[in-house]
């Protein structure tokens, strides 16, 4: 069965850096569109980053463009998301994404980044 796994979330200072991590396994992850979201209390949940299969294209909502990295490696089938620059605001549960070539939506089960001073 699909799954995806989240981790390398915590609690760092503003300024500071994390990468999230995403292992997935379960289905053609090569193939698959990756994106992070993510959802910060008594908020909606919000896109990210994303990245395309093939061509490695990459977006970025406007509020983390410049600060965060979406990366993907498929030999290890696993997503990145390079956090720099972390703000307060940026505190939020983190969550995988995958969108199957063939149909399909999938969830991780999220892990939680908190930046406070």
């Amino acid at each position: 069965q699909v799954q995806l796994v989240e981790s390398g979330g915590g609690l760092v200072q503003p300024g500071e850096s994390l990468r999230l991590s995403c292992a997935a396994s379960g289905f053609t992850f090569s193939t698959s569109v990756m994106r992070w979201y993510r959802q910060a209390p008594g908020k909606e949940r919000e896109f990210v980053a994303g990245v395309i299969s093939a061509s490695g294209i990459t977006n970025y909502a406007d509020s983390v463009k410049g600060r965060f990295t979406i990366s993907r490696d498929n030999g290890k089938n696993t997503l990145y998301l390079q956090m720099n620059s972390l703000k307060s605001e940026d505190t939020a549960v983190y969550y995988c994404n995958a969108v199957l070539r063939h149909g399909g939506n999938y969830w991780g089960q999220g892990t939680q980044v908190t930046v406070s001073s």
